[in-house]
């Protein structure tokens, strides 16, 4: 009895689904350290479209990417825009987190291990596409997004 309880905590999940301008992500709660106010970061001509500059959190610089423009497409700040502060996973001393900017507030969603993955077209950055309520949602690849900073010599 006390196995059974334990394995079904394991395959349940708090998920944020992180609102994009042209895209939904979904991520473990425990992958974002907090939810920011939108703040314009000064950047260098000489970087990646994708790269927004560095943005002060706790008095740390924290490189600031756009997710959507790092799969090809435009950068949107809009009016809801905001940014999260994800923990980077890879264990490099010179980058413990990440900046990504997202248009809204995300919301909660328990996931267990029953979700559904959707065939739709993904872009380097994400590992699957799954249907979250009445959403599809991807699931994005965080390793990818800190090797991208890193091997564009943003990542310290």
């Amino acid at each position: 009895m006390h196995e059974r309880r334990l394995n079904q905590r394991s395959i349940n999940l708090t998920g944020l689904l992180l609102p994009l301008a042209d895209r939904n992500l979904i991520l473990p709660n425990v992958a974002v350290a907090e939810l920011i106010d939108y703040q314009p970061a000064a950047f260098d001509l000489d970087t990646p479209p994708w790269y927004l500059g560095r943005v002060t959190w706790r008095n740390r610089q924290i490189p600031l990417l756009s997710f959507e423009s790092a799969c090809g497409n435009k950068i949107v700040i809009g009016d809801r825009a905001r940014i999260v502060i994800l923990n980077a996973l890879g264990g490099r001393p010179e980058l413990k987190f990440i900046a990504m900017l997202v248009q809204g507030i995300p919301r909660s969603y328990k996931l267990d291990s029953q979700l559904s993955y959707v065939d739709v077209p993904l872009c380097r950055l994400e590992k699957a596409a799954v249907q979250v309520a009445d959403q599809v949602a991807r699931v994005p690849d965080l390793l990818g997004m800190e090797e991208l900073l890193v091997g564009a010599g943003l990542g310290a």
